[in-house]
């Protein structure tokens, strides 16, 4: 153990250098489907309606995680998001909050248990690898997650390596695991348990628990997440438990939920590209680890990595970004085994040799991907976008030649620079310009240019995509079942409302307001395809018949 700390200058360049990794995009991406819109609805009608306790996307209960991510977003978006709270990336905070917390915490580790150099790399490769870029744009639950996991398990290590710890670190743990529970219910728990678990079969002693004030610490835990848990138990009779940790959680174990599947394994062949740029040294860290497992930094971050990916490899529901309070672990032994001279060698190994291969293939096709789906969705590409992904490969190729070289600092840098290039490309330079994909924004618009009456109701079926409810209010917009329910909600107050009827449902819907003595006439045509389910939509808009037509320019 080093005990190395970080200068200013240096905490400033991280915090700098994960700007720039996440910003891009962070404002122009429009609201995303269908996780994203959920959480930004379920808040906004938190704002509007005051009601911090029970949770509810639009009527419906949506308990599915406690209520804490739902603070932290209405707090960001009431200051943030605007008279109306209609600014998404208000209730993007958090996440690019938690992402630069988990990249700072990652660091402290490092630098206090390995050394500055350590801590620094470290750091920059979590902070530069795809599902936390992805994470710290979505106003989602992971990089929050993520910051409370790395919190906790900063004070457990510290608390399994150093002799004696302060009261305010073992305070630090039972904090962490309380906001934990708060954000995301039992995971926390599990991540920490789990090491905490493996570490005391591992060295057959658990006396090191005591640095954590076990007869005080709890409480804590307890006096953070427990009054909203027995609050919420008493508003919904006990549902929100059935539903969030029967169905939800432990409903996830043995049956995938929305297809969401994937053998044993499923993990760690997406973790090439998941940690990438970093799974390059990941890959070359595996010798490193098991050499040096009976070191206690290192047999820590291994109780920390694999019984909890273990644990993520066998449950049947799965998505990439399950594994990220994995990723400091991971980034860490990274980071820890390229300073280490005894593996300096194995940069030149055949085995190694295979796995550059390998990671340059997937290099090129992550440098390619913002012109790849710019030509699938829009039929064409731009200069930039082609230049920038060039950029891209060329900076990882030159991070395989620094390292091979051993300009291992360097490496790292240009390993952040081919990262920084390519999630530039996708989020901020390709990803706005495809309207043909954003398709809530572009209803939203035609809806509101069409709306007879100020706050117009819209009525909408089959397209139901949580982004529409989000941008065009969720007390206006009526997601219907079918045609005939679309039609009774318009009826209610047919001189003001609006419909957008697929015609699967065109025939039913028209049959029931003819029914209601609802006379309509097509206000304009919409055709896009959904990117959430894939599906083709030719839908139209109605307003009644004697509303004001003012068409607006249909795709």
């Amino acid at each position: 153990m080093t005990g190395a700390k970080l200068s200013w200058r240096e905490w400033l360049m991280l915090a700098l250098v994960s700007l720039a990794l996440y910003l891009p995009g962070f404002t122009s991406l429009p609201p995303t489907d269908r996780d994203e819109s959920r959480y930004v609805v379920t808040t906004n009608r938190m704002i509007d309606t005051g009601d911090v306790v029970d949770l509810r996307f639009q009527d419906q209960p949506r308990y599915v995680q406690p209520a804490g991510i739902y603070w932290l977003q209405s707090a960001s978006a009431a200051v943030l998001g605007g008279a109306d709270h209609s600014a998404i990336w208000a209730y993007r905070i958090p996440s690019l909050l938690g992402a630069l917390a988990a990249v700072l915490m990652t660091a402290w580790l490092g630098a206090h248990f390995f050394g500055r150099q350590v801590g620094l790399a470290a750091a920059v490769l979590l902070a530069s690898c795809f599902s936390l870029n992805f994470e710290a744009r979505i106003a989602k639950i992971d990089a929050t997650l993520l910051a409370c996991i790395t919190g906790a398990q900063l004070a457990l290590m510290r608390a399994y390596i150093e002799p004696k710890i302060g009261r305010w670190t073992s305070a630090a743990f039972w904090i962490a695991l309380g906001v934990g529970l708060l954000v995301k219910g039992p995971l926390v728990v599990l991540v920490s348990g789990a090491t905490i678990l493996a570490l005391v079969i591992w060295d057959r002693k658990a006396r090191w628990l005591l640095n954590l004030r076990p007869a005080w610490g709890p409480l804590l835990t307890l006096a953070i997440a427990l009054p909203w848990f027995v609050a919420i138990g008493v508003m919904t009779h006990g549902d929100f438990y059935s539903r969030s940790l029967m169905r939800n959680f432990l409903g996830k174990v043995g049956t995938s939920e929305q297809g969401h599947k994937g053998p044993p394994g499923y993990h760690l062949a997406l973790l090439i590209g998941a940690f990438w740029p970093a799974s390059l040294l990941a890959f070359r860290a595996v010798g490193f680890a098991w050499r040096e497992r009976a070191t206690p930094l290192i047999r820590f971050l291994l109780c920390w990595l694999i019984p909890s990916w273990m644990v993520f490899e066998l449950v049947a529901t799965k998505l990439p970004h399950y594994v990220l309070p994995t990723y400091p672990a991971l980034a860490l032994i990274a980071a820890a085994a390229l300073f280490a001279p005894q593996v300096e060698n194995k940069t030149r190994g055949w085995v190694f040799a295979l796995v550059c291969v390998l990671w340059l293939g997937v290099s090129a096709a992550i440098a390619g991907l913002g012109p790849a789906i710019e030509m699938r969705e829009q039929h064409l590409t731009d200069g930039l976008a082609i230049g920038l992904a060039l950029a891209s490969f060329a900076a990882a190729c030159g991070a395989l030649y620094l390292l091979w070289r051993k300009r291992l600092a360097f490496a790292v840098a240009a390993l952040t620079l081919a990262a920084l290039i390519s999630w530039t490309n996708v989020f901020a330079v390709v990803a706005p310009k495809l309207t043909h994909v954003w398709l809530s924004a572009e209803i939203n618009r035609q809806a509101r240019a069409l709306q007879p009456c100020l706050g117009s109701r819209l009525v909408t079926t089959p397209y139901s995509e949580p982004s529409l409810v989000f941008l065009y209010g969720w007390r206006r917009t009526v997601l219907s079942p079918d045609g005939g329910a679309a039609a009774s909600a318009f009826a209610a107050n047919p001189a003001c409302n609006v419909a957008l009827i697929g015609e699967t449902d065109r025939q039913a819907f028209l049959e029931g307001v003819a029914v209601r003595r609802a006379a309509v006439r097509e206000a304009g045509h919409f055709d896009g395809r959904n990117y959430s389910n894939g599906a083709n939509l030719h839908l139209t808009f109605y307003v009644a018949a004697q509303a004001p037509l003012q068409t607006p320019q249909g795709r």
